[in-house]
């Protein structure tokens, strides 16, 4: 098992790095390989709407956006962590999931997905329906522990004084690595989901 973290703090470890280790150490008791990728501190650009994906397969961008999609296609969980700002995400992680999700082409149906979010006190439960979207678009299952993937914090190391936030970070990593063996094993046994054609709705008439 492979999962793919991308920690959208610029602070290497802040409190949404304390959260993230919270994960791996049960993720590496679980056998679970994982890879984190910081991204929050670095100048990542909007997409254009340039169209060059389509014919490329990629993103025009080399910014780290399409060494993160080979990762990411290799892997069997996506874990996102973003510190909250005005009650959504970093502005360059949001950039860089617009851009991967879009530009990358493999199917990423039952890759199990999980937000994480980190704040002082507000902002949580909306920053974590933001990144949710990034998953239940695609036809990835959501990994969730016993309460809302968060974790309160100001100043650099308070993330491990929120005791309940560091238990649901541990609960989120055991449920997402039996929730991808459990696909894994599904996956050997009865293949993954038919797919349809996919229909376009358009409200414009």
């Amino acid at each position: 098992m492979k999962v793919l973290i991308i920690n959208g703090s610029p602070r290497k470890n802040g409190n949404t790095a304390m959260a993230i280790n919270e994960m791996q150490t049960v993720f590496d008791f679980g056998g679970v390989e994982t890879k984190v990728i910081q991204i929050g501190g670095n100048a990542i650009r909007g997409c254009s709407a340039c169209g060059g994906c389509a014919a490329t397969g990629k993103c025009v961008y080399d910014d780290g956006v399409n060494e993160a999609a080979e990762i990411f296609e290799e892997s069997d969980g996506l874990v996102v962590a973003s510190p909250v700002y005005y009650a959504s995400a970093n502005g360059s992680l949001i950039s860089f999931l617009d851009r991967l999700f879009y530009s990358s082409p493999f199917d990423k149906t039952m890759k199990v997905g999980a937000a994480i979010v980190v704040a002082r006190r507000g902002g949580c439960s909306a920053t974590f329906d933001e990144l949710n979207k990034y998953f239940t678009i695609c036809g990835m299952p959501v990994a969730s522990s016993n309460y809302w993937n968060s974790v309160h914090g100001r100043i650099p190391g308070q993330a491990q004084l929120d005791e309940e936030g560091m238990q649901v970070m541990r609960i989120l990593a055991e449920n997402m690595t039996f929730l991808m063996k459990s696909i894994a094993l599904g996956k050997e046994k009865y293949g993954l989901p038919k797919k349809e054609k996919k229909i376009f709705t358009s409200f414009i008439k």
